[in-house]
């Protein structure tokens, strides 16, 4: 079991500027790096900022001219701002890094504290974050078509018709990771289930074998802010959130104890081995 401690660095009226939060990130990787201090989860609320990974596409950013911060982490664009709870995990992992299981970790601790707060999320294969799963085409109101509207929905040999296709999106899709399949993973939508919506992102660096950025879960933010872009590069799912799904109001002062304590839980107790590297057979 290795130590954890978090920093709780700002929330409502003390929200974090981006740069002042990318800045204290740089400081205790290089001390992690050092070991001059534990792994440290730095955990706090952002002012509106729209952040872009290494892979944002020019035609995936705001089209008003909404000012857009670059950064160093993988994955495409999305958005911080109030009702938001990131998270940036600053943690030495072995080498070589497993990159896909931090990621994992990251998605259980958060799928933990949704749970808590009843509410039920879960993996999409072959992408990151934690999502709220549509519905299963058989479940769908009558306006969506397909299988609602009866049991002439059933085709032969028992595959269901209507939305069933014969074409995978993903293989098309620059944000699908095929390592991030997995039997512990929901399957894809590919036409299956009504929309599915993101409640949280996940987007990380490595450098020095400690990591950096990391998560942001959308407690009751305002979802209008995603409206400007293409969040996270996903073209064909949208954006959750605690309170939109559950109803009713959830505030990060709720939130930040549970998911703290999922955090610590999964990443304290986590069996951290390096990423396995397969020798090619001998010709």
């Amino acid at each position: 079991m290795s130590e954890l401690r978090f920093v709780r660095m700002g929330f409502g009226a003390e929200r974090v500027e981006y740069q002042e939060a990318w800045d204290e990130q740089r400081r205790v990787h290089a001390a992690r790096f050092a070991d001059e201090v534990p792994d440290t989860v730095l955990l706090l609320e952002h002012p509106p900022v729209y952040t872009a990974g290494r892979r944002t596409e020019d035609s995936e950013r705001p089209l008003d001219g909404t000012p857009v911060i670059d950064v160093d982490r993988g994955g495409k664009i999305t958005w911080h701002g109030p009702g938001q709870l990131v998270g940036y995990p600053i943690q030495k992992l072995p080498r070589p890094v497993d990159v896909v299981a931090h990621v994992r970790r990251l998605e259980e601790a958060l799928i933990r504290t949704c749970a808590e707060f009843g509410l039920a999320t879960s993996r999409v294969e072959g992408r990151s974050g934690v999502w709220v799963l549509g519905d299963p085409v058989e479940q769908r109101p009558a306006r969506y078509g397909g299988a609602a509207r009866g049991a002439s929905a059933e085709g032969g040999g028992g595959r269901r018709a209507g939305l069933s296709l014969d074409f995978d999106p993903r293989l098309t899709d620059e944000e699908f990771d095929p390592r991030l399949n997995g039997p512990d993973y929901a399957p894809s939508n590919a036409g299956q289930r009504r929309e599915d919506r993101k409640i949280a992102a996940i987007g990380i660096r490595v450098a020095k074998g400690v990591t950096m950025h990391g998560f942001a879960l959308n407690v009751n933010p305002d979802n209008k802010w995603f409206d400007r872009i293409i969040p996270c590069g996903i073209r064909d799912a949208g954006v959750a959130s605690l309170a939109g799904e559950l109803g009713r109001d959830v505030t990060i002062e709720e939130v930040l104890p549970v998911a703290e304590r999922h955090l610590r839980d999964v990443l304290e107790n986590a069996d951290l081995k390096p990423r396995v590297i397969e020798k090619a057979p001998a010709a």
